[in-house]
């Protein structure tokens, strides 16, 4: 579940869009107005490298926030130029971008090769045509099958983004949606739960009781259902849950800025409860780094267990990784 890879974040705000999504305001969701140029660039791999535990070999340069591969291509070049420095020197192991699945053509995959990108993600957000349509994504599912496979031709590293509780979806599309996505076999995925933002049209439906958002308790057992579905099937979850949102713009949704703990805590839960029989006092062994995860936010878990009759201490084991658990009834 932990992961060593990291990324020199530049946020490109909505440029390059051909239009407005229900739920976007990537201003408020990235914090970002103002577009970053190539010495934006530099100063952020300068400020990286100076940290204490910067690492080159693990480390990329990410376009995220807009489309990528859909801004004016001159300005694309500049910002890819700035990056591609770092990756000949060896500053970093190459360069990420996120783009639109409709934004990607074999003529953009060669110059994005050659100009060092190892990695693009595709926001495809749902595979579901009724969803896509509603939320104005201005994409088809056939363009992200389409988009992923030049991906892939073009042995770049292919992760895809997904999105739950979009404005006319359910629990079971976003579960199919998963499954699409682990048939198309990306390297990694983001699952981002909707947050309603002001000045969307998200905001406007929520106000007209058009639209509910999922509670946080809602997507918490739906993503954890969704992580565990593509980390069994061997596909990297690098995010769950969006990282920063304006405070003052957000209106309803399911925000919570430890949202990725809260599922990997569900998910020992569920299992623990899978595991243990009789009621009566056990001993709960975990990996080290998932000790905070099985004990759950202000020992939630601890508390769960005890309800349903278990009073459990949980114990590290350094034999044990990822959702490995062992019980000891005591």
């Amino acid at each position: 579940m932990s992961s060593s890879h990291s990324n020199i974040s530049i946020f490109v705000p909505h440029i390059g869009c051909p239009n407005m999504c229900s739920f976007c305001n990537q201003r408020h969701i990235t914090g970002v107005y103002i577009a970053p140029h190539a010495e934006d660039v530099d100063k952020a791999v300068k400020i990286a490298v100076s940290s204490n535990n910067y690492n080159p070999t693990d480390t990329e340069i990410a376009f995220f926030g807009g489309s990528f591969t859909a801004i004016n291509r001159n300005y694309m070049i500049s910002l890819l130029e700035s990056a591609y420095k770092y990756v000949k020197d060896k500053t970093v192991k190459g360069i990420r971008i996120s783009t639109r699945p409709d934004a990607i053509n074999e003529e953009i995959l060669s110059l994005l090769k050659y100009y060092g990108v190892t990695a693009i993600e595709l926001g495809a957000q749902s595979l579901n045509e009724k969803v896509l349509k509603s939320n104005n994504r201005g994409h088809s599912a056939k363009d992200v099958y389409n988009a992923s496979k030049l991906i892939k031709d073009y042995a770049f590293s292919l992760g895809i983004q997904m999105m739950t509780g979009l404005y006319r979806d359910t629990d079971e599309n976003a579960i199919k949606t998963a499954k699409e996505i682990i048939a198309i076999a990306p390297d990694t995925v983001r699952i981002y739960p909707t947050i309603v933002l002001k000045d969307t049209d998200l905001a406007a439906l929520y106000d007209d009781k058009k639209y509910m958002p999922q509670t946080l308790d809602e997507a918490v057992n739906l993503c954890s259902k969704l992580y565990l579905m593509f980390e069994e099937n061997n596909i990297k979850v690098i995010r769950l849950g969006l990282h920063h949102i304006d405070k003052e713009a957000y209106i309803a949704g399911p925000w919570h800025p430890s949202f990725s703990e809260l599922c990997q805590s569900k998910l020992f839960l569920d299992k623990v409860l899978s595991m243990l029989k009789k009621p009566g006092k056990y001993n709960i062994f975990v990996s080290n780094e998932n000790i905070s995860k099985m004990i759950g936010q202000s020992k939630s878990n601890i508390e769960v267990l005890k309800e349903k009759g278990y009073d459990c201490k949980i114990i590290k084991n350094n034999n044990l990784t990822g959702f490995q658990i062992l019980t000891e009834r005591i």
